[in-house]
């Protein structure tokens, strides 16, 4: 990983108004088309609350629940440099201290929660 570069992991919980309506879990996108917004945001707040409490680990509910392939590696998306996602996603990670996670974020692929563990 380079100096330039940052590490992080997420949860991806897709919407209707997602860019890609489908997902590992959700490969027909039957239940994406029906999730709305606020109910994707409801379910990664929920999520984000587990963490904190400690009642149950980032990467646990990332690979059961997050809809990015990202999810068979706990939600693990490797290093990156500016310019290689989505500018929102880019600006929350940046903007976090390693072992830091992110309120919900948004992007066109959904609401995300993003974990800096680099």
């Amino acid at each position: 990983m380079s100096s330039n570069q940052v590490r992080a992991s997420h949860i991806l919980i897709k919407h209707q108004g997602s860019r890609r309506k489908a997902s590992w879990k959700d490969p027909e996108g039957r239940i994406i088309m029906n999730t709305t917004r606020d109910s994707a945001v409801e379910q990664i707040k929920a999520f984000r609350d587990d963490i904190l409490s400690g009642k149950d680990k980032f990467e646990d509910i990332a690979s059961r629940h997050s809809d990015c392939s990202s999810a068979k590696r706990g939600g693990d998306l490797g290093p990156f440099g500016r310019g290689q996602m989505q500018k929102p996603f880019e600006d929350a990670t940046y903007g976090l201290s390693v072992g830091e996670i992110s309120d919900i974020v948004d992007t066109d692929s959904g609401v995300h929660i993003i974990k800096r563990t680099g």
